[in-house]
């Protein structure tokens, strides 16, 4: 499979959306129960650093970053977040994305970026320590999906190209 990385544009937002619902409905993905509408999404995701993997036409997987705070002195931090394709997983889509939004988020000025994953979801914690995340612990009951406390790992990269100085 043919992989381009390319920034995500509306017209893939339908492609983009049923990748989240296949995240949502693992449980494994987020506390949201299903996945939101565009203008919901995007109020919710910064402008920049919005990206999907495409294979022949087909949106395979996408990743995105979010503003963890309004406050200024939190502009340089941000959320990630990474889908991929249920049919995709496990052949690198992840890994590709994840680097390209490392990258582009220092070209941003982003300069820790953050991620809270259910411990259960073991690849992606993998993944992103392989892509220089590192755990900071654990928020023990931190909300509840379906009636049930769930935990969530949170992970961070500090970037060493930005906010260095």
């Amino acid at each position: 499979m043919t992989l381009l990385i390319e920034g995500m544009a509306l017209a893939h937002w339908q492609q983009v959306r049923q990748i989240y619902q296949e995240g949502v409905d693992t449980g494994l993905a987020t506390f949201e129960r299903q996945a939101s509408s565009w203008e919901k999404w995007d109020q919710g995701h910064l402008p920049f650093a919005r990206l999907v993997a495409v294979s022949d036409g087909v949106v395979k997987g996408w990743a995105a970053l979010g503003a963890v705070s309004v406050r200024p002195v939190y502009s340089g931090v941000a959320e990630v977040s990474v889908y991929v394709g249920a049919n995709c997983r496990g052949q690198g889509v992840g890994r590709l994305l994840l680097e390209q939004l490392i990258a582009e988020s220092e070209k941003n000025a982003i300069w820790t970026l953050q991620a809270s994953i259910f411990p259960e979801n073991e690849s992606s914690i993998k993944l992103h320590r392989r892509c220089g995340f590192r755990e900071v612990g654990i928020r023990r009951r931190i909300a509840q999906l379906n009636g049930a406390w769930r935990d969530t790992v949170l992970l961070e990269r500090r970037s060493s190209v930005a906010g260095t100085d």
